[in-house]
């Protein structure tokens, strides 16, 4: 039984950080929306109420029963959830006169076991608009701040279990002893012992998935990417030969990807078929210059491909997924029932047809999550920490319309950069790189020939997790040896820039 922790999701930009908090301290848990039915089960430790854009005295502010709640475990409110405890058992909550909101000092009042081992005196993070002004009948104050008298709280109701409020943000990276104050929660009040570990998961999903598939078969279409290789290496270590991986050359890839992939799977004794599907996507790209048409002419001719490949065999009666868990909050409303995961995710969007039913081992993984268990699995580093890469390739790096010279053509100078990140020790120091084809040329000088080719844009940029990126500043003399590699090397470039824009206002792709 894997013991956990319960999110609940008033809306907040930060729930998601909450949730990598807990993880990282070795303990699983899930977001729910905050209407969702608790099942208190005894793998339930503890239930965190996560924040919200609302005010608790908005008409419309989302609430629940927090002396329910409290009766069968322990509670801990942050920002908005301790505001709305704190108005649950009649305190005061009034909107602050102004904002609070960035770093501020935290003055600890009582060693209570919340704050234990936490300083006197530390740097926390505020985002609120609401400030809680008067505390419920039989609360204590544990924490204070210059600009708000009540920071961190606790309320002793009867017959209740423990109950927490922070007015701060404890899992962001500004709060300094915000994650010891977690860890105090949850091993400190919730009991939970920290064994949730790669390991730990993939013994339980691998016996999960022999429970609920057992002699039956799956198909799965791999992209050769993070995601599917570590969810079709969870399935194959579950039902070895009853999974049949697709994977689809669609003329857009990388340079040898299609081959090195196949070899990678080939090592993992995955049963994978490889389907050169070139000629099939060059036709349906031919003429498009619009990305938006060029995203929907690749995915369905991915769905066609894999439709008429999947129809080749028998008796299948799931479809693997490497659906991850930012896919699945994204996909579910605060206000309202779950819908289904956005469709330009792995290979949604598939025939109904098919009637297979899903199985998505890595659905609660967050991605540095997935990482960590496929190297647990055994799947070669080289693959798990590869830049990111868009889903239709190369097809919207090369802009304007697509041909197969002009995708010979990127490929070999991306193929240049990236071995030369690799070679000079800073493939790892940005978050992701690619080059871009440009569908202009310019005039160049060859020796005593004029040249009239294309110009290349190659792009790096670091980040955290893509939502928001600064162009990285690589070495001029380093741009330097790209750019003459590629001139010197690629026939039919004979230009060079690099991208300086950040996101925003720029987008990390150029389409």
């Amino acid at each position: 039984m894997t013991e956990k922790i319960l999110i609940l999701d008033f809306g907040s930009q930060y729930t998601q950080l909450i949730a990598r908090a807990v993880r990282e301290a070795n303990v699983y848990c899930e977001i729910v929306p905050y209407h969702k039915k608790i099942e208190y089960g005894p793998e339930l430790k503890g239930i965190i109420l996560s924040g919200s854009p609302f005010s608790v005295n908005d008409s419309n502010a989302p609430e629940v029963d927090i002396k329910t709640m409290a009766k069968h475990r322990n509670i801990l409110g942050i920002c908005y959830g301790a505001q709305l405890t704190a108005k649950f058992f009649g305190g005061r909550v009034e909107r602050s006169e102004k904002r609070e909101y960035g770093r501020a000092i935290l003055q600890k009042n009582v060693d209570d076991v919340l704050m234990e081992h936490i300083p006197e005196s530390s740097q926390v993070w505020m985002s609120h608009g609401d400030s809680i002004l008067e505390l419920p009948t039989n609360s204590s104050i544990l924490a204070t701040t210059n600009s708000i008298p009540i920071a961190a709280f606790r309320v002793d109701e009867p017959d209740c279990n423990n109950i927490f409020g922070l007015q701060f943000h404890p899992e962001v990276y500004h709060s300094e002893f915000g994650k010891k104050i977690l860890h105090n929660f949850l091993h400190a009040v919730c009991g939970c012992k920290g064994d949730w570990t790669p390991a730990h998961f993939i013994t339980d999903t691998v016996h999960a998935i022999k429970e609920e598939i057992g002699d039956r078969k799956v198909v799965m279409g791999l992209s050769g990417g993070v995601d599917s290789t570590v969810a079709a290496t969870l399935i194959h270590k579950a039902i070895g030969k009853n999974l049949f991986g697709i994977f689809v050359d669609n003329g857009v890839l990388r340079k040898n990807e299609f081959e090195d992939v196949l070899k990678t799977y080939e090592q993992l004794e995955l049963n994978v078929k490889g389907v050169d599907a070139k000629q099939s996507f060059y036709d349906a790209l031919s003429g498009l210059t619009n990305p938006e048409d060029k995203r929907k002419a690749i995915g369905r001719t991915f769905i066609e491909v894999f439709d008429r490949e999947a129809h080749e065999l028998t008796d299948i009666s799931f479809l693997g997924q490497g659906t991850i868990y930012p896919d699945v909050i994204e996909s579910v409303s605060v206000h309202g029932p779950s819908v289904t995961i956005k469709s330009h995710h792995n290979v949604g969007g598939l025939p109904d047809t098919m009637k297979l039913s899903l199985i998505e081992p890595l659905r609660y993984l967050f991605k540095d999550e997935v990482r960590k268990v496929g190297l647990e699995l055994g799947i070669p580093p080289d693959l798990l920490f590869r830049h990111p890469f868009p889903g239709p390739g190369l097809a919207i790096r090369i802009l304007g319309d697509i041909n197969e010279e002009k995708v010979r053509l990127l490929q070999e100078a991306d193929h240049i950069y990236m071995n030369a990140l690799k070679e000079h020790g800073l493939y790892d120091k940005v978050w992701q790189a690619g080059t871009i084809l440009l569908p202009v040329k310019s005039v160049g000088v060859m020796g005593d020939e004029r040249t009239y080719e294309f110009t290349v844009a190659l792009r790096a940029v670091t980040s955290v997790d893509g939502m928001t990126a600064d162009w990285a500043h690589l070495p001029h003399e380093f741009l330097g040896i790209v750019s003459n590699e590629i001139i010197n090397r690629v026939r039919g470039i004979n230009r060079v820039v690099y991208d300086i824009s950040s996101k925003p206002p720029a987008t990390i792709e150029w389409e």
